[in-house]
């Protein structure tokens, strides 16, 4: 465990240059002491590092000092080849350099890791894009235009169609980065000081303005993100909704509302007999009744059994459709 912090501490340095010693006892989750001690070891093997003393010190290496990857366990190999689909990397533009840099990580690894390295390669690959996503939107803006703004620290002049009333609105934005979210890319920003997010799919343009980024201090992009994606997933007072769905409608109904189930997913207790019931329970939450009324798309292979308010509302729908549609044939 050590020798494994040893050499954490000697590549943060190395990527980062100098850093407070509280903020490398953060960063490896020990006490400062410790970090100290580690530090003493790392100079007594031979390491360049040395400490500055006063209010703006830290914890340093010569310049010039570069370790190589030889510090690599098998386990820490395999995990750097796990890769995911090269679609993010393509769309930034960043796919050729992926693979150049992958064969000089490979090239650096010490030769007994590198079989390993190239099996999890070729044997593992994560596809973060869900089955029959559908075409992906035509994006109005290139993305480049908004990797310029993140990669430059500049502010961003935006014009975005909503999904919500399909307004376009126009926004200067602070941006901290970009995130791949299963296949969709999002721009995480600030907003007159407030965190937005925004679907790069829905940017009708995008301007980088000749103005320095206004992000909020001490705040990164994960930081931003998790705040954003807690408050989309987390409800606070879900709405519980049972559902009896048509067995033979089951499979594409747990596939298109996995988000919203309430619990696991049922259990077929009766596989391969005729003994199987019509329907099955399904449990869902939902952030409020409207967003439920989705359920009403499955019509009649899908029936509400609680709550009672959303039957009423998914009644009153059918039955306006119902309306709408018999006008055009008159009485019967």
């Amino acid at each position: 465990m050590r020798a494994e912090r040893l050499l954490s501490i000697m590549l943060l340095l190395q990527t980062h240059g100098q850093l407070p010693a509280g903020e490398l006892a953060d960063r490896l989750e020990v006490s400062v002491r410790t970090v100290m001690r580690d530090v003493e070891a790392l100079s007594a093997a031979g390491v360049p590092v040395y400490t500055v003393r006063g209010p703006h010190g830290g914890i340093a290496l010569l310049p010039g000092y570069r370790t190589n990857v030889t510090g690599l366990t098998t386990d820490e190999s395999r995990a750097l080849f796990v890769l995911l689909s090269d679609r993010a990397h393509t769309e930034l533009g960043l796919g050729p350099a992926l693979g150049s840099a992958l064969r000089k990580l490979m090239a650096a690894l010490p030769a007994p890791h590198r079989p390993d390295a190239d099996l999890a390669s070729r044997r593992i690959l994560i596809d973060p894009v869900r089955w029959r996503g559908g075409p992906a939107r035509s994006a109005a803006v290139d993305l480049a235009v908004l990797q310029q703004a993140v990669f430059n620290d500049r502010r961003l002049r935006l014009r975005y169609r909503h999904g919500r009333d399909n307004r376009v609105r126009s926004y200067t934005l602070d941006p901290y980065g970009l995130v791949n979210k299963a296949g969709t890319w999002y721009l995480v920003a600030d907003h007159r000081g407030e965190p937005r997010l925004f679907r790069a799919d829905r940017a009708q343009s995008a301007a980088v303005l000749d103005e320095p980024v206004r992000r909020r201090d001490g705040l990164e992009l994960a930081d931003v993100w998790d705040g954003l994606r807690r408050h989309i997933d987390d409800i606070p007072v879900p709405l519980l909704v049972t559902v009896s769905v048509r067995r033979e409608m089951l499979g594409k109904f747990l596939r298109i509302h996995q988000a919203d189930l309430a619990g696991p997913p049922p259990v077929d207790l009766l596989p391969d007999t005729e003994l199987q019931p019509e329907r099955v329970p399904v449990d869902l939450r939902f952030p409020s009744l409207r967003a439920a009324e989705v359920l009403l798309g499955f019509g009649t292979d899908a029936e509400v059994l609680a709550p009672l308010e959303l039957r009423r509302a998914l009644a009153r729908k059918a039955a306006e459709a119902a309306a709408l549609y018999a006008a055009d044939f008159g009485p019967a």
